[in-house]
């Protein structure tokens, strides 16, 4: 039998998707070609780097309005800690309180004032798409403001290598952030070409914010002979080709790191092992609900090939497996999965703007589209209320086997 249980995590972008897809090769010497002189509009590149800074683009407002800003909002302004430091002008309480704001995992910077004056100034290095905000006093006047961001540099660009395949440059007037791709000095036209160490890469860009203030231009790089693979008959289809691309790779990050890291954990939690060992069902349950909601959207556990537990949500895909052992001895095996049919439903919608319906055999079980949305073909266009789609189907897995069809949505013309 399964049982639910609450999955606060589901909300929450998980972490990191894919590694980065190296491109670079032996050489020396970089070259910049302005986009007036390549890859002219209708062109597979141009088609296909520009539907990947929409893609960027959606990554980049995660940061700026999006479930995540709406929580570390909450949780800045509903702290009585940070409240009450404010209020009596306390840096050294301000600081502890937003210090222990930050490690919450909620936000990756945080600023705090008080009449112009900064109380406390926590978090990473270098930020992304700040947000701003008022502290409200007891009586609910205003005694103070915050500035605070969700997006780390570091963050960011391992977000955009996941599901862009390629390089990503943060560029402050003239100069490369650290970490971030290293682009040639000097000024650069916002779109075009360059080679850097012997590779030829293809770069698209657009304008953003950096952490507290001021602009900055986050530039996508991808080596020309990597995008030859998007290519289609047509400029639409070069279009599906690629977003159909970023919505496999976010399925796909399911299964890598970030869900070997929780095999992991349950591999090695003391009360799951001991519960397997002595094969008590009751005992393995209360441990796998211990073990959830800390990414772990469900947790099956059997020994001998028998079912012992089977903890978590209903519809949950991309599962993942392993063996428990005590002492050197397999004594069962694991499935697990971070990632449910909601989850992926709003990391699609948020990271790439995309609608899906997800069926189990005939049974639609999530819908982002709307009421009754009939027979939606496998691949092709599709029409919903006036809207019009092209149609990508996802062959994914169900848990703890069997198939799940993803049917995702491309909204056309894309943005």
């Amino acid at each position: 039998m399964i049982s639910r249980v609450a999955n606060t995590s589901k909300a929450k972008r998980a972490g990191i998707l894919l590694a980065a897809l190296a491109v670079l090769a032996a050489g020396c010497g970089s070259s910049v070609v302005d986009s007036s002189t390549v890859a002219a509009p209708g062109t597979c590149a141009a088609t296909a780097l520009d539907a990947l800074r929409h893609v960027a683009i959606h990554v980049y407002d995660e940061g700026v309005s999006s479930e995540r800003t709406a929580t570390a909002a909450y949780f800045i302004t509903h702290s009585a800690a940070l409240r009450e430091a404010v209020a009596r002008g306390d840096s050294v309480a301000a600081r502890s309180a937003a210090q222990a704001l930050l490690e919450t995992g909620h936000m990756t910077n945080l600023k705090v004032l008080r009449g112009g004056q900064t109380l406390a100034d926590v978090g990473s290095q270098n930020a992304l798409a700040p947000v701003h905000g008022s502290i409200l006093g007891a009586a609910g006047a205003p005694i103070g403001s915050f500035v605070t961001s969700v997006w780390s540099d570091v963050g960011f660009i391992a977000e955009m290598r996941g599901v862009a395949e390629g390089q990503v440059a943060l560029r402050k007037d003239t100069h490369s952030i650290a970490g971030s791709f290293v682009l040639p000095a000097g000024k650069l036209p916002p779109a075009g070409t360059l080679t850097e160490r012997g590779v030829a890469f293809q770069y698209t860009s657009f304008g953003a914010t950096v952490y507290p203030s001021g602009s900055l231009r986050v530039y996508l790089l991808r080596s020309v002979s990597s995008t030859a693979g998007l290519c289609g008959r047509t400029a639409q289809d070069t279009l599906v080709n690629t977003i159909s691309r970023v919505a496999r790779l976010i399925y796909v990050g399911e299964t890598g790191q970030r869900a070997l890291t929780q095999v992991h954990r349950v591999q090695h939690d003391p009360a799951l092992l001991s519960a397997v060992a002595r094969r008590d069902p009751a005992a393995a349950g209360r441990a796998i609900e211990g073990l959830l909601n800390q990414h772990i959207v469900r947790l099956r556990v059997s020994v001998g090939g028998r079912l012992l537990a089977d903890v978590g949500g209903p519809y949950v895909l991309a599962p993942v497996r392993g063996s428990l052992r005590l002492h050197g001895r397999q004594i069962g095996s694991l499935v697990l999965s971070i990632q449910d049919d909601e989850g992926y439903k709003r990391l699609a919608g948020r990271l790439a703007g995309l609608d899906v319906l997800i069926y189990m055999g005939s049974r639609l079980v999530k819908n982002s589209l709307g009421p009754s949305p009939g027979t939606v073909p496998d691949s092709g266009p599709y029409t919903y209320r006036g809207r019009g789609f092209r149609v990508f189907t996802l062959h994914a897995e169900a848990f703890p086997s069997g198939p799940l069809r993803i049917a995702v949505l491309i909204p056309i013309p894309y943005s």
